[in-house]
């Protein structure tokens, strides 16, 4: 993309598209509970509580918050991701209209990945939210997205008291709301293309004994037919929440929260399978017969290749796949993903004088998982030519953090810290499938019994974290400073397998971060912050883990292995003035210690893959923000941002050869301009929006060598509310479709991860055009 074009789009943006006001009261969120982390991400902004995006005035960094009045404007039980994809610096892709199905969903920031990215709710850590998480769960399955209060992002660093140990490129808070003041009940049900079916309902209990005693349960039901291939994707969540307010002393809270979530996948899709059988392909779930054909015929060419005089195990199949498919890879039987998590926390928020504040949390999580696949590859011994191979995810975890306070005058002290435990199991079992016309496993139910164990290993994960921070108020100067420090220890103990068993730590106990915001009057203001960060390593054994390795392997990398850093420079300002307002900020990251899994030699022998430090990556670039209410019903939002990630060394062998040539070449999946508006018409009675989101392309190998184009997308909403006041307050109807333009397109690069240079299948493509109305009341 010319620099011509971009400045061309973003202009267009600037000029025709926007954000939203609220249609319906909005319900003020609960304060989370890393109370330091949210006044630090802009919940002190002095908005005037209409606004759908708030741009962190006060604040030393570059940070937006996105308000549930944002969040309700989009499908009911949209991932609030999507709400913060058109802000800048933002990339977040998948494969669904929701946003929620979780092998596509993708998200990062100014070229940071996923698993390099800070998440908390209401304080309590998510981990890296990726589909295999080993630490957290995925914020579409933690809270029902009606419940959320604010998202806030802030994209190159994060409040010092964050929960995270992988924050090196930034930080999204989610904040739950909080109990209503009155009795009340909102509904909500949609129904919408491809046989989605989407309920939700709250019961909001209202002041209970007089003395602020309040709270709320809610459900929520998600059923949709994929929208190409066969099956379905669904979900039941369940969030309560209770509060008791001490009035001046302070508040207590408590949560528990369930989701069981069940999806059938998408295939995976490289740019020849595109090219060849078109966006539509995908697996073949309706043909059993089919997929067992496919799988008999690799098996004859497997063993053929082994043994040119072998005889086939399916003499009558032959050699040839029947077309149009030309490798056993072209189309999988099925898929599927299966999680179930039970989240729960409570937290004191207390002001012991005028002065001292303290705040405590304490959370547990329980999650069972199974990632399923239909294998061609591994027969069933004695039945089917296919197998169910599963990966299998086991999460029991607990932990605490607070802070203590102290403010007197211009100047705010805060210490804190946050402790976990977390006992992780990770197996791959196989699981047989009868030789039978039809399959003999349902895709969408948790497997038992398995004919074979490839792996089963336990991980115990402990994390210590402490923190100190400062704020000086200088008449217009505001100084904010501290560091952090943390020692993260995983531990490996293997009970199936040939894996690694061991321990590795990740420590670092000053790890700091300035900041500054000066004030110049007339709206106008400018902030600059730097920030170090390091991430711990990852208890897994699949993926980017130290223990994803034979024991050989692992005892080669244990003592040397580094973990990865940044250092973060970020310069910036604010304006407002009338209906007005606008940020802009330039940044600059050193990441060093870059990790990326290798082979120690050549593997044909035997030499282990192992987990390695290749180098160092280099970001910059600069983002802009602007809001504007042309007169109170309508409002208009754009942001632009232009990144460079680039890659600073070559990948090179143990033994000092080229691996991969990726000096001065793109981090894959950031692209380099993106675009986001959005324009919005809101009469507490009609509303009217319409958003366009532009990214430029994006490569899906390490050099570079492939990439998928830049794209526009476009989505809408349209509706009406009956009544604003009485028993039927907020009784409305409102229709919405997404990618308006029936845009064909890829939208999640990665999803097998990225290859060093070639066509991989590791592409999903992006839902058609989809249409989707809804019922509401008491919103």
């Amino acid at each position: 993309m010319t620099a011509h074009r971009a400045c061309l789009l973003a202009g267009t943006a600037f000029l025709v598209l926007s954000a939203a006001s609220a249609r319906a009261e909005d319900v003020p969120a609960a304060a989370p509970a890393d109370a330091a982390a949210a006044a630090d991400m802009g919940a002190a902004d002095p908005a005037d509580g209409s606004e759908i995006v708030v741009l962190g005035f006060g604040q030393a960094r570059q940070v937006q918050t996105i308000t549930s009045r944002d969040i309700a404007v989009l499908t009911p039980g949209t991932t609030p991701l999507k709400a913060i994809a058109k802000l800048p610096g933002v990339n977040f892709q998948t494969a669904d209209a929701f946003g929620a199905y979780e092998w596509s969903s993708r998200i990062s920031i100014r070229g940071f990945n996923q698993n390099q990215l800070g998440f908390t709710l209401d304080g309590v850590p998510l981990g890296d939210m990726s589909y295999g998480n080993s630490n957290g769960l995925h914020i579409s399955r933690a809270i029902i997205s009606e419940n959320l209060g604010s998202t806030s992002v802030a994209q190159g660093a994060g409040a010092l008291g964050t929960a995270s140990t992988g924050n090196l490129g930034g930080t999204i808070l989610f904040t739950s709301r909080a109990p209503s003041e009155d009795t009340d009940i909102a509904v909500s049900g949609t129904y919408g293309s491809d046989a989605t079916y989407r309920g939700f309902v709250r019961l909001d209990s209202g002041d209970l004994t007089g003395n602020g005693l309040k709270g709320y349960v809610s459900y929520g039901y998600l059923k949709t037919d994929k929208w190409k291939g066969f099956g379905e994707q669904r979900q039941h969540q369940v969030n309560v929440k209770l509060v008791q307010d001490l009035g001046d002393r302070g508040s207590i809270s408590g949560f528990f929260n369930f989701s069981d979530r069940r999806e059938q996948d998408y295939q995976d899709l490289s740019l020849g399978l595109i090219n060849r059988l078109g966006y539509g392909l995908d697996n073949i779930a309706n043909d059993f017969p089919l997929a067992t054909r496919l799988a008999q015929v690799y098996q004859n060419q497997a063993t053929r290749a082994a043994s040119p005089t072998a005889a086939l195990p399916y003499p009558t199949i032959g050699l040839v796949f029947p077309a149009p498919y030309q490798t056993v890879d072209d189309s999988y039987f099925d898929a599927a993903g299966l999680r179930r998590d039970y989240l729960g926390g409570a937290t004191f928020d207390g002001k012991l004088t005028d002065a001292l504040s303290v705040q405590l949390t304490g959370y547990f999580h329980n999650n069972h998982g199974q990632g399923l696949w239909f294998l061609p590859y591994t027969p069933t011994p004695g039945g089917s030519p296919l197998s169910v191979r599963s990966t299998e995810y086991d999460i029991t975890r607990g932990g605490a953090l607070g802070h203590i306070a102290y403010e007197t005058g211009p100047n705010r002290l805060e210490i804190g810290g946050w402790y976990e435990s977390n006992a992780f199991r990770n197996a791959r079992r196989f699981y047989g499938l009868a030789n039978q016309a039809t399959p003999s496993r349902d895709a969408l139910s948790f497997q038992s019994d398995p004919f074979a164990t490839q792996f089963d290993v336990k991980f115990d994960t402990t994390t210590a974290l402490y923190y100190v921070s400062d704020r000086l108020e200088l008449g217009d100067l505001t100084l904010n400073g501290g560091w952090k420090g943390y020692k993260v220890t995983n531990r490996a103990n293997r009970l199936v397998g040939t894996l690694a068993s061991g321990t590795i730590d990740a420590k670092d106990y000053f790890l700091p971060q300035a900041g500054a915001v000066y004030t110049i009057g007339g709206g106008a203001e400018l902030f600059a912050t730097f920030t170090q960060n390091m991430r711990a390593f990852t208890s897994a054994a699949v993926g980017g883990s130290p223990f994803a390795t034979t024991q050989a392997g692992f005892d080669l990398i244990r003592n040397s292995l580094k973990p990865e850093r940044s250092n973060s420079y970020e310069v910036g300002g604010r304006f407002r003035a009338g209906g007005f307002q606008g940020s802009a900020a330039a940044y600059y990251v050193d990441f060093s210690n870059r990790l990326l899994s290798l082979v120690n030699g050549v593997a044909s022998v035997g030499n282990p893959t192992t987990l390695q430090n290749v180098g160092d990556v280099r970001n910059y670039g600069f983002e802009a923000t602007a809001l504007y209410k042309l007169m109170p019903v309508l409002s208009l939002f754009a942001s632009y941002s232009y990144n460079s990630s680039e890659y600073r060394d070559d990948v090179l062998n143990t033994n000092g050869s080229l691996n991969t040539a990726t000096a001065g070449k793109t981090v894959p999946d950031s692209p380099e301009h993106m675009v986001k508006g959005e324009i919005v018409y809101d009469d507490s009675r009609f509303l009217a929006r319409i958003g366009a989101d532009y990214m430029s392309k994006r490569y899906f190998t390490y050099e570079n060598d492939q990439s998928v184009p830049g794209r526009v997308l476009l989505d809408a909403t349209i509706g009406y509310t009956f009544a604003t006041e009485g028993p039927l307050k907020g009784f409305a109807i409102e229709g919405s479709v997404t990618n308006l333009t029936d845009k064909k397109y890829v939208s999640t690069v990665g999803s097998n991860g990225f290859g060093p240079r070639g066509d991989n299948q590791t592409l999903l493509a992006g839902a058609p055009r989809q249409f989707f109305v809804t019922l509401r009341r008491g919103f």
